[in-house]
């Protein structure tokens, strides 16, 4: 099994996997309007070229949105606006944001996903439903992102299966070859390798060749993460964080990504044909905190 070989590859000494920086080439990182606002240049902070997604969180109004995408493009910054299909009204709506999107913040890319709340504002309920409208097509988006859920999604199926997302990845997937626009699939963050690397696997025994972009959370409190794990679903590997609270010597220390990635890389080196291609960081510690590690490690 690949798991005993990536195992057997990762650093055990607490130096760092030679094979770090590669994986975090082309690494994203995302922001909200409101944290935005708060830094003062992010070309002080980020890599050139860095992907930037931008959270739209249910309330934020969107010339919010707008003006941050907007921000970030003028810096030279790829910026991925997410796009929400239950918080989106109408069609109208769904071309209105687009366009502004694309006429007035110059974005090219777009996470579509269908958004965690609890009452849906219109006809839309799923990211499949966005991207049948053929709006993003119409207005030239270059690259889509879907969302991934390594340790499957309770909005889609409450009881915990995978037979709900797995079709509506297998859609996707069929999607991908009708449009113009690149994909890829970027993941909720997990903590523990060998469910995301199972997940990986499973996905292209299924047939998927898009390429997935791991999401991982940035350096943060230990207690502030497992707060943020427990809101966002996470399951099985929540049991990582779990352990580490058990552990006096750790419970002080800030949460890393480090150990989770030196053996994701692992994995890719001995298997590149995987699809696990790219890492996105949720800064959930603050960006700049997030932007410093990854700048150390890259």
């Amino acid at each position: 099994m690949a798991l005993f070989n990536f195992r057997k590859s990762a650093p055990t000494d607490g130096t760092k996997s030679e094979l770090l920086p590669g994986l975090l080439q082309g690494a994203s990182i995302e922001v909200m309007p409101r944290t935005a606002a708060k830094v003062e240049s992010f070309r002080d902070i980020l890599p050139e070229g860095t992907r930037v997604y931008v959270a739209h969180i249910d309330g934020t109004p969107i010339d919010e949105m707008v003006a941050t995408v907007k921000r970030l493009t003028d810096e030279g910054f790829p910026a991925m606006p997410h796009v929400p299909a239950r918080i989106i009204d109408s069609r109208a709506t769904l071309e209105t944001w687009l366009k502004r999107y694309r006429e007035e913040a110059g974005a090219e890319q777009a996470l579509v996903l269908a958004g965690g709340v609890p009452t849906v504002a219109g006809e839309f309920t799923s990211a499949i439903d966005l991207l049948k409208t053929g709006v993003f097509d119409q207005l030239g988006f270059k690259r889509l992102h879907v969302a991934g859920h390594p340790e499957g999604n309770k909005d889609i199926d409450p009881k915990g299966g995978t037979k709900v997302v797995d079709e509506a990845l297998m859609w996707k997937q069929g999607f991908s070859q009708q449009t113009d626009a690149e994909m890829a699939i970027a993941t909720q963050f997990a903590f523990e390798a060998g469910p995301i690397i199972a997940w990986a696997e499973r996905l292209a025994a299924m047939g998927v060749t898009l390429p997935i972009h791991l999401g991982v959370a940035g350096p943060t409190k230990l207690q502030t993460l497992i707060k943020f794990a427990i809101a966002c679903g996470v399951g099985p590997s929540l049991g990582v964080l779990q352990k580490r609270a058990m552990d006096l010597s750790k419970l002080l220390l800030p949460f890393e990504p480090t150990e989770l990635l030196e053996e994701i890389a692992a994995y890719k080196a001995a298997h590149p044909e995987s699809l696990l291609d790219k890492i996105h960081i949720f800064p959930l510690g603050g960006i700049k905190t997030s932007a410093t590690w990854l700048g150390e490690n890259k």
